[in-house]
């Protein structure tokens, strides 16, 4: 763990948060690759919502321009059906190869081998540091939490 990471725990939800990264309102964390692309993957708290994934699919092929928010894919688990969208304006790249042969990766290493695909570009307003990403996490966790107060 590096010694700026953070690790997050609220109620039974516990997990690491990495320093070196963004994450999206939409509970994907993106990390810098060589130049401007950015791998980006599922934080844990998605791949818990997910359930285990099954399959995996892309809308755009390669080298497609995509537009911050465009459905450009798709994940399949068990708990559920989630497409994948872009998190800012760029150009896919190219989905995870080794989730085609590995799909399990996704839950084993959500934060390494598991990412889901690369986008090149800039980052934009919506890309959340550390701490922005927190507040979204509390307060989904919160109403999470208020849900099932109400639902008893």
């Amino acid at each position: 763990m590096g010694a700026e990471d953070l690790h997050y725990k609220r109620s039974r939800f516990s997990t690491r948060l990495f320093t070196d990264r963004l994450y999206t309102g939409g509970h994907s964390w993106l990390r810098r690759g060589e130049g401007d692309r950015w791998q980006v993957g599922f934080t844990k708290f998605a791949v818990r919502m997910l359930g285990e994934a099954v399959e995996l699919g892309f809308e755009v092929p390669p080298g497609s321009e995509v537009q911050t928010g465009q459905p450009i894919g798709w994940i399949e688990g068990f708990k559920a059906v989630t497409d994948l969208y872009a998190p800012f304006s760029g150009i896919f790249v190219e989905g995870n190869p080794a989730l085609s042969k590995e799909i399990e990766l996704v839950q084993k290493d959500p934060s390494g081998r598991g990412w889901l695909y690369t986008i090149q570009g800039t980052p934009g307003d919506g890309c959340l540091d550390v701490p922005g990403y927190v507040a979204v996490l509390d307060a989904t966790i919160d109403k999470m939490l208020g849900k099932r107060h109400d639902a008893s």
